[in-house]
C-alpha cells in the first residue's frame, strides 16, 4: 500500500502499527519489539562533536546512523553517493573480547577496537592533527 505524506503522518501510522503488534497476543508484553543497540547521549555527543569538527574542515559532508539487533553504526561519508569514509560501530557482543567500540575503514579494515569511545576515535582525530 503506498500513501503519499499527504494521506497519513507516518509517526501516526507507526503507532498503530505497535498498537496491533502489542494487542495481537491479548497482553502488551506478550510480544515485545525486537530490541535495538543504540548509542546513549554521551557516546553520540562525542561522535557528532567530531563529526562537527570534520565538517567544519571540509573533510565530511554527510552520516548516517543504524541501529540493528547486534549493532549501533554511525557512518561518515565525503559524498553521500559514495561508499562511508569510516563506520563506527558498537557491537555489546563484544564488550568483555576486544572491545565493543571500532572503527573501520571503507575498504573493511578494522583501524582500531576498544572499550573506551574516546580512545578508539583517536584513530581519527589524529589523522586529522597531522593534516
Amino acid at each position: 500500500m503506498s500513501l503519499t505524506s499527504e494521506d497519513a503522518d507516518p509517526s501516526a501510522s507507526y503507532a498503530a502499527a505497535r498498537g496491533a503488534v502489542a494487542t495481537s497476543g491479548g497482553t502488551p508484553a506478550a510480544n515485545p519489539l525486537p530490541t535495538r543497540v543504540t548509542f546513549n547521549r554521551f557516546e553520540l555527543n562525542r561522535i557528532l562533536n567530531l563529526y562537527g569538527r570534520m565538517v567544519a574542515d571540509g573533510e565530511w559532508r554527510d552520516y548516517a546512523i543504524d541501529f540493528l539487533k547486534d549493532r549501533a553504526v554511525f557512518s561518515v561519508f565525503r559524498r553521500a553517493s559514495e561508499v562511508p569514509l569510516y563506520r563506527i560501530e558498537k557491537d555489546p557482543r563484544l564488550r568483555n573480547k576486544q572491545g565493543m567500540y571500532s572503527v573501520i575503514s571503507a575498504t573493511g579494515l578494522i583501524l582500531r577496537r576498544g572499550h573506551d569511545l574516546d580512545r578508539v576515535l583517536l584513530v581519527i582525530d589524529r589523522k586529522l592533527a597531522l593534516v
